[in-house]
Order: structure tokens, then C-alpha cells, then sequence
């Protein structure tokens, strides 16, 4: 009952949210607003030295042209990759809206599920194109143009890359039968920690911070991966590149 207000709300949309560019127009407005915040920072940290202290990498600073650059590939990835795709699916999939909302706990369950289920795809999806020297050089690579994280960078990948991760993203919730507003929940906490992984900050606030003894890695633990990319190939929490030898924790 917590979350049936909401739900009574988002369903009174729904000829938003049954609208064909729906996906799209969520996926970049939610993806662009979290990233504006380390934007701001980004622009501050060259003549701040209280934002400075938290940046990982302080001696590298975020050009104008590489922000325009990074916005760039995202608009054109979604714009003739992602939007025809999601197009077709609306024609084949209607979407369907119950009349009633999930449990909270149900949610919360779900959420986590499809998060440790995007984690470890990604670990293998991951490793794989750093293993496989081929799928590095034709796909990985571009993702990999920037040593040094920011916010934009997030989606700084090719066609490839953003098509196979989407659908990881988009499978799992299907997969495991959620709640539309389970799924949108989910949608936004991947955008948002895919973006924290990638600002470049150690802030004191960060998600890496509130999950204890190490378990999960954030944007310290993936900007090490762009620093030494044989390391931290999980873009989330630790355990997987635990097992498999590849969690590195110090910058050198």
C-alpha cells in the first residue's frame, strides 16, 4: 500500500508511458540529469580545491570538447541504435499497466535480484572483451579512449557495447516477471550507479561508503579499472572479481 499512491499517479500517465518514445526519452533524461551534478563538479574542481581533494585522478581535468564529445556518441547511439529497437518492441510488446502496485519489500527484492544478475553479466560480458583481444580491439576499446573517469563518460562505448548492456538491463526484469514499477525502479538505479562508477569522485556520500566491509566497489573501484584495465572488471560490487583474482583496491 506504500507505493500504490505512486502508482495510481504513474498509471494516470499512461498514454506517456505507453507512448513509443517513451523508453528513449526516460533512458536519456534520467541518464543526462545524473550526470549534470558531476558535471557542476567537474567545472569546479579546476579552481576548487575542496572539490579537487575528492577527485581520483586530481592532475586530469575534463575539456569542454570531450564533454561535447562524450554527448555526442550517447545522442547518436540512442538516436539510431537504441530508438528503432525500442520501437519495434512497443509494436510487439504492448504494455500492460495492473491496477495495483507491488509490495515494497517485493520491489526492494526484485530491485537487488536484477542488479546482482546485471552484475554478474557484465562481469562476464566484461572480462570477456579484455580476455579476447579481438572483441577489445573492435568493441571495448572506444569505452576505454578516457584513463581518467567523468560522469559523461558513462556511455562513452560503441553501438555494441550500448546494444548487449541495454538488453542485460532490459532482459532481467522481463526475465523475472516485475512489476512495471519495479522495473522503473530498477532502470533508475542502474542509470544513476553507472554514472556514480564513472564521475571520478571518492565522495564521502557514495554508495561504495554505505555498503560495508567492501562488497561494494563504485567509482573508486572502476576508475581503477580504466587506470589498470587487467583489474575490476565487475561494475558494481566486489565478489565476482574477488573470485576471480581481479580485485585490485589501491591506486598506485
Amino acid at each position: 500500500m506504500l507505493l500504490q499512491p505512486l502508482w495510481t499517479f504513474l498509471r494516470g500517465q499512461s498514454l506517456l508511458l505507453h507512448s513509443p518514445v517513451f523508453p528513449i526519452v526516460f533512458s536519456l533524461s534520467v541518464y543526462l540529469s545524473f550526470c549534470l551534478p558531476f558535471v557542476l563538479l567537474d567545472l569546479l574542481s579546476s579552481r576548487w580545491a575542496l572539490v579537487r581533494r575528492y577527485k581520483l585522478q586530481p592532475q586530469c581535468s575534463v575539456s569542454w570538447a570531450s564533454m561535447w564529445s562524450c554527448v555526442a556518441l550517447t545522442l547518436y547511439n540512442h538516436l539510431v541504435f537504441i530508438f528503432p529497437l525500442t520501437l519495434m518492441y512497443w509494436y510487439m510488446t504492448p504494455l500492460h499497466l495492473p491496477e495495483e502496485a507491488p509490495p515494497l519489500p517485493h520491489l526492494l527484492a526484485q530491485v537487488l535480484v536484477c542488479l546482482l544478475l546485471f552484475d554478474f553479466q557484465s562481469f562476464v560480458w566484461h572480462l570477456l572483451h579484455h580476455r579476447v583481444s579481438w572483441l577489445y580491439r573492435h568493441f571495448h576499446k572506444v569505452h576505454h579512449t578516457y584513463t581518467s573517469t567523468s560522469a559523461l563518460t558513462t556511455e562513452y562505448s560503441g553501438a555494441w557495447e550500448t546494444l548487449s548492456l541495454g538488453f542485460f538491463a532490459a532482459a532481467n526484469p522481463v526475465l523475472l516477471g516485475c512489476h512495471p514499477l519495479t522495473e522503473l525502479a530498477f532502470f533508475l538505479l542502474n542509470i544513476y550507479l553507472s554514472v556514480e562508477d564513472h564521475c571520478g569522485y571518492d565522495l564521502p556520500w557514495a554508495t561504495h561508503h554505505l555498503v560495508p566491509f567492501g562488497l561494494y566497489g563504485g567509482a573508486r573501484h572502476h576508475d581503477l579499472h580504466h587506470l589498470k584495465s587487467k583489474y575490476n572488471y565487475a561494475p558494481y560490487f566486489t565478489h565476482w572479481d574477488w573470485l576471480a583474482g581481479t580485485l585490485c583496491r589501491q591506486h598506485d
